[in-house]
């Protein structure tokens, strides 16, 4: 953004409309900045269901675009499709939850922590007041050991669930690039951000750029998928800059995406939030 003078006696028209202009690009501040790993577990009712295979993993990737990374480590098919009141319309991607069940005779009363992965849109997901549809894999971690297959033909279930931290044991996040990129347009998921787990923003730098104004704003294609429309090439190695969605916590991969870079391929961070 373009450095700004601002006289106390005449602020002009066109700076305000300037400032509003650019603020709306990225939702980046949120006036709450909660931190998940710190805050009182809060629980709420919502019903729950799961889908997919028994010992699954729902669905190959989801709505959320984490292909077959769900069934494997730290996802490993702890996931989630949740209903339209907490999906947000894929923003919530990445966030992680705690579920528990209680009220039938197979529930453990444990809590497990599950990943939002994927978009449940109709039934008792756009029905209840919130849902989860569990992988099998998650749904029969609710319950006592050895009664997992008698937990899943309980039907819906009515469950506990708390907003909690992500935590992936020291992982650093992740940049999946997608197989339509290119030069001039680059799109990517984003994967095991710790703490809040979800994104208000994301940002890229182009190598030989300085100053806060060079971060160009990337945009939510769908799910967890982030884009940019470049509008000329791009000059790698690329720097990523995130912005946590509730916390409001920056942080930055520098030089994460290659010169050379592929569609198609991962690139993995040294960084996180935790």
């Amino acid at each position: 953004m373009a450095r700004v003078h601002v006289s106390f006696l005449g602020l002009s028209l066109s700076c305000i409309l300037a400032f509003f202009f650019f603020s709306k690009l990225c939702f980046c501040f949120n006036p709450k900045h909660l931190n998940f790993s710190t805050i009182t577990t809060h629980w709420s009712s919502a019903g729950a269901t799961w889908y997919g295979s028994p010992d699954g993993y729902g669905s190959d990737g989801g709505a959320c675009g984490y292909g077959n990374t769900v069934s494997l480590p730290p996802f490993s098919s702890m996931v989630t499709g949740i209903g339209p009141s907490l999906y947000n319309s894929g923003k919530e991607c990445g966030a992680c939850y705690q579920v528990k069940c209680t009220k039938h005779q197979s529930c453990s009363g444990k809590p497990v922590r599950v990943v939002i992965t994927d978009f449940c849109p109709g039934g008792p997901c756009a029905s209840d007041t919130a849902h989860f549809d569990l992988s099998g894999t998650a749904f029969g971690a609710m319950a006592i050991s050895g009664e997992e297959n008698k937990l899943r033909d309980a039907g819906v279930l009515e469950v506990l669930f708390a907003r909690v931290a992500c935590d992936y044991s020291g992982k650093g996040v992740v940049f999946h690039v997608d197989q339509g990129s290119n030069p001039y347009y680059f799109a990517m998921v984003v994967e095991y951000e710790e703490g809040d787990g979800d994104l208000a923003c994301v940002d890229l730098k182009e190598a030989g750029s300085t100053g806060s104004d060079k971060w160009r704003t990337m945009q939510q294609s769908w799910g967890a998928v982030w884009k940019l429309d470049a509008g000329s090439r791009l000059q790698p190695p690329l720097s990523i800059r995130l912005t946590s969605q509730y916390s409001g916590q920056t942080l930055v991969a520098k030089d994460v995406i290659p010169d050379g870079w592929q569609p198609g391929a991962t690139y993995r961070s040294l960084v996180n939030y935790l």
